[in-house]
């Protein structure tokens, strides 16, 4: 299992620790350094001054919301980071939710999300393959643009640039079966979203079936320490504000998934206390026992042995969300 450091996208600004953290994890011998985005800095040009600063640590986006930019225009970000890095983008994409869809991108949330990112899926493939011009009579991505208020005069283009890799890797967000189901159909690798390795069931049977060399890259919370409740802190500060307010009432991924995994009557509870304001309860409101099987927190012996659970899984890469260089000197040795 390899190992990769996640850093997740800014808050109020950019963080100092960034650059730092992730040359310490390439020294490290870690395999990949990932940033996020979601209504504020975007995934790629954090990415992009981490590649400057950094020689053989892999970069990939976890994720870069799709609604942000049409396929062709991710696919031109990613083949230009990977001639930049020499080969060490990997591209990972997830769709986000009707709220920021609509409420920050200002488009539709597709009527059809998994025809929606498998077109897009689709663009982005032709373009770093480079056979042809791109073409796709799509119902939600056609190349060229074929609706009632063009002009008629597009034509199919290919890319000026040649990419570096025509298999530069694509990984998807998802979270519901038929999603899953689908990444390990189209895609190269999966980025789940709150793994538990004692209950992998809960993604659908495509997990027990991944095809040779697929990537499985969850992100989970990693921190060495005496205090088991207050590291989990963090952690349920982070599912308060996803299962709360990260997302409508009436539709909320992120709320489904925790009901899936055995939380219905506390995902419910996390949401009304959110929506009404109560946040801090939201984030009490969490069960530690969520919280806790989700990541890895505790003192040094309490992680090295959870450890061992996520390595006998299908997980490929764990990518730890921890911002201080001990505990990312730990889970290397622990990992080696």
């Amino acid at each position: 299992m390899r190992l990769g450091l996640a850093l997740g996208y800014w808050g109020r600004g950019p963080s100092a620790e960034h650059v730092p953290l992730a040359r310490e994890a390439e020294r490290l011998g870690y395999d990949s350094v990932w940033t996020a985005e979601s209504w504020g800095s975007d995934a790629f040009t954090p990415l992009t001054w981490i590649a400057a600063q950094t020689s053989r640590i892999r970069l990939g986006t976890a994720v870069a919301q799709m609604a942000a930019r049409s396929p062709t225009t991710t696919a031109m970000h990613a083949l230009t980071l990977d001639h930049l890095s020499g080969g060490r983008m990997m591209l990972g994409l997830g769709l986000s939710g009707p709220q920021v869809v609509e409420g920050w991108y200002g488009r539709p949330f597709p009527k059809s999300p998994l025809t929606a990112t498998r077109e897009y899926v689709d663009v982005v493939r032709q373009v770093l393959r480079r056979e042809g011009p791109v073409e796709l009579a799509g119902r939600f991505h056609s190349h060229p643009y074929r609706g009632a208020d063009g002009t008629g005069l597009g034509k199919p283009l290919k890319p000026i640039t040649h990419p570096l890799r025509a298999d530069l890797p694509v990984l998807l967000g998802a979270e519901g079966p038929k999603n899953v189901a689908q990444t390990v159909e189209i895609a190269d690798g999966w980025l789940p979203l709150y793994w538990s390795p004692t209950r992998p069931e809960v993604y659908g049977e495509a997990v027990s079936r991944l095809p040779e060399g697929f990537l499985v890259a969850p992100m989970a919370r990693v921190k060495v320490c005496d205090d088991i409740d207050e590291g989990l802190l963090p952690v349920k500060a982070m599912l308060g504000f996803y299962i709360g307010g990260m997302g409508h009432a009436a539709r909320n991924f992120h709320a489904d998934l925790m009901a899936r995994m055995g939380y219905e009557e506390e995902a419910r509870r996390i949401q009304e206390l959110f929506l009404s304001g109560r946040r801090e309860e939201a984030v009490l409101a969490v069960p530690d026992a969520f919280a806790d099987e989700i990541s890895l927190v505790g003192p040094r012996e309490r992680v090295a042995e959870r450890l061992e659970s996520w390595r006998k899984g299908p997980v490929t890469d764990l990518l730890a969300l921890s911002p201080d260089p001990h505990t990312l000197r730990v889970l290397a040795e622990l990992n080696s």
